[in-house]
């Protein structure tokens, strides 16, 4: 029995075949598969212990652990199937979540397609309602809830009360934790809304290292954002980046546990040790060196445009870096990146700062450039446009239509998503209607560009996958291929694309 105990669903829990970009597949409804076998390529179980602590956890979970553990607290991570093992003694539950009740994106934007309710939101809620959570309530257990997606509780009150949320914290708890979770142990009034400021995040200091393995090995180098989009929340903290001898001790934990691959995470990993906005050769290649030291499989969360345009122009580093770690892995990257939008009017109005050092008029053009550096790097974005920002108008749709035209030869998947308000637009207007005809036009387009690549991507991705999961995967492309063609959408039938 542990005081304090930390889960999640299991669209959260899983290390989704150790294929990171799985997940995503937890945030939309079931469609052209089962519901069971939807969740079975999203989020297998997670191997676990005989107390059920799991091998892998989110790794934002794993920063909450570090920290209590830090300060002397009894606690564990546990798989949602084993907790009914130890609610019973347990004092406080604590939970994360990405997206709690299917508001961010993408899930908003394919729930209100289809209108179908995601599986990442059922599964959040069936969690919920187990009976040992409710028993645990009874008996006067605490339930503290954060993560990237507690905001969203405030869309969701009802919750609140049907659960018994004792505690939301918004924003990086790894500070505040540790008082909050002493007050539950001794029975202390908690504060129900907790929004951490610009002035309470951790020091590079105080952020504790994770002393368990992170789902599929990710392993956080910076926090925070210079850029200052206004559609997103981590911009409004501050940028700290990790010593390398931070990087080194939770790449070692990962190591030690079995965790065969590495996946460097950031908002842009090129800016790691950068001067601004402008990426540095020297701090990156040391970087990366370390990674390798201890993983053959080393990966990127996300990388800007801008930095990959800054950095192979000036330095040649994107395809340094790719040539290093491809020396004796994959043939490909993946990473993700932000388009957001074609619109040199919007981008200025929106994302001023997303194109710098170039001027934001200049945005399209920074992203072709930065797509044509990454196809000849063998690294494959996987991009996402925003639909329905604040100001948005036809021809500014009309520009992103322009702009993926233009991205046809370069392989890569391109994602439209709804307008979700959050970061400095927080408070405006949710986007949650049927698209315009422009918007139509650009997701239709969208959709004609990833099936001209996907078939080859998925051939590379899979090859080594359980054989159920690459026809699964197959089944899902080959339904939706016959729906875009019941809608007219044109791509090539026959193309089947070598990655090469």
């Amino acid at each position: 029995m542990h005081d304090v105990v930390l889960s999640a669903d299991r669209t959260m829990m899983s290390n989704h075949h150790g294929k990171e970009f799985l997940g995503f597949v937890a945030t939309g409804p079931p469609v052209g598969i089962p519901e069971f076998l939807w969740m079975w390529v999203a989020a297998p179980k997670m191997k676990v212990d005989d107390e059920g602590r799991v091998w892998q956890a989110p790794y934002g979970i794993r920063k909450i652990e570090a920290a209590l553990s830090d300060a002397g607290f009894d606690v564990a991570t546990i798989d949602p199937d084993h907790l009914h093992k130890h609610i019973p003694g347990a004092k406080v539950l604590a939970i994360g979540h990405h997206d709690y009740f299917s508001l961010g994106p993408p899930s908003s934007e394919w729930w209100v397609l289809t209108r179908k309710e995601p599986v990442n939101r059922k599964s959040f809620i069936k969690f919920m309602e187990k009976p040992e959570i409710r028993k645990g309530k009874e008996k006067g257990m605490k339930i503290i809830v954060g993560g990237p997606a507690a905001w969203q509780w405030i869309w969701a009150p009802e919750y609140i009360d049907r659960w018994g949320i004792d505690c939301i914290v918004d924003g990086e708890a790894d500070k505040v934790i540790v008082d909050l979770v002493e007050k539950a142990m001794n029975d202390k009034d908690l504060p129900l809304y907790v929004q951490v400021g610009v002035d309470e995040v951790p020091s590079l200091e105080e952020i504790p290292l994770i002393k368990h393995a992170s789902v599929n090995g990710l392993v956080e180098i910076m926090r925070g954002c210079p850029r200052g989009c206004k559609f997103c929340s981590v911009t409004l903290r501050p940028l700290r980046c990790y010593t390398l001898d931070m990087i080194e001790e939770e790449l070692k934990v990962n190591a030690r546990e079995g965790v065969k691959g590495c996946i460097l995470h950031s908002e842009d990993v090129l800016l790691y040790g950068a001067d601004g906005v402008k990426p540095r050769p020297g701090p990156l290649l040391k970087l990366h060196r370390l990674a390798k030291k201890y993983s053959n499989q080393v990966g990127w969360s996300h990388f800007s445009l801008a930095a990959v345009k800054y950095a192979e122009d000036n330095y040649g580093l994107v395809s340094r870096l790719s040539e290093m770690l491809r020396e004796d892995q994959d043939d490909f990257i993946g990473v993700e990146v932000g388009v957001e939008t074609g619109s040199p009017r919007l981008a200025r109005r929106i994302m001023p700062a997303k194109s710098l050092p170039y001027p934001a008029d200049l945005w399209p053009e920074v992203v072709v450039d930065a797509f044509a550096i990454m196809h000849d790097a063998h690294v494959i974005p996987a991009a996402t446009l925003i639909i329905g920002l604040p100001e948005e108008t036809p021809d500014d749709i009309i520009k992103t239509i322009e702009l993926v035209e233009d991205l046809k030869e370069f392989r890569s998947l391109i994602v439209p998503m709804y307008f979700v308000p959050m970061g400095a637009l927080r408070g405006r207007d949710w986007y949650k209607v049927q698209p315009t005809d422009e918007q139509m036009d650009l997701m239709k387009i969208c959709l004609s560009h990833d099936l001209y690549w996907v078939e080859g991507m998925i051939e590379w991705y899979f090859r080594n996958s359980n054989p159920l999961l690459r026809k699964a995967v197959r089944m899902f492309i080959s339904f939706v291929k016959k729906v875009a063609r019941s809608h007219g959408i044109a791509f090539e039938e026959d193309i089947r694309v070598a990655v090469k």
